[in-house]
């Protein structure tokens, strides 16, 4: 089994580490392959960013991020730039507090979620991605949300008033994902 991953938004909205997040979990807890490829925009924060995350019971070549998976897109931009890559049966995850387009193919899955929205109900528009990464693992199963919380928590070790609420994030994105199976 192989999971190619492509995860894209505007510099800010926690793109590469929540694929960082996916990525370390797998690799430290599994025994499974994985790879974790960022490209930054010209600029870090409101600029283009994306990654590539591969997870396989094979070894990887290369994340070529030409036949996608799975596709979490952030922002209509990301949509625009992505969405072809995204093969048939594939599954989409919309941050759906920003991307209002219709989305015309119906090959594919489509997981929406108002991640930004839900972030600022929390109180913090940083864990919209934590919500995602939620959001992913709750409805893809595709490593243990137990595993993800572990490195979610050992990530942010150094900064423990941060848990909380990155734990209440990543629980609502489970929810949600987990509704939409």
């Amino acid at each position: 089994m192989e999971t190619n991953l492509c995860v894209a938004g505007f510099g800010g909205q926690g793109v590469m580490t929540l694929g960082k997040f996916l990525a370390s979990a797998t690799c430290d807890s599994t025994d499974k392959n994985v790879t974790f490829f960022p490209s930054y925009g010209a600029e870090q924060r409101g600029g283009t960013a994306n990654c590539f995350v591969v997870i396989s019971d094979e070894m990887i070549g290369a994340p070529l991020g030409d036949v996608m998976d799975d596709l979490i897109v952030m922002n209509e931009p990301s949509l625009d730039k992505f969405l072809d890559t995204l093969k048939e049966g594939g599954r989409l995850f919309i941050n759906s507090s920003i991307v209002k387009k219709d989305i015309a193919r119906k090959d594919i899955k489509i997981i929406s979620a108002p991640v930004t929205e839900l972030a600022l109900e929390l109180g913090n528009a940083k864990v919209l991605n934590v919500i995602m990464l939620g959001v992913y693992v709750g409805f893809t199963e595709v490593i243990s949300p137990e595993i993800v919380w572990e490195t979610i928590e050992h990530k942010l070790g150094k900064k423990p008033k941060l848990l909380p609420l990155n734990k209440q994030a990543f629980e609502k994105g489970l929810e949600i994902g987990r509704s939409q199976r």
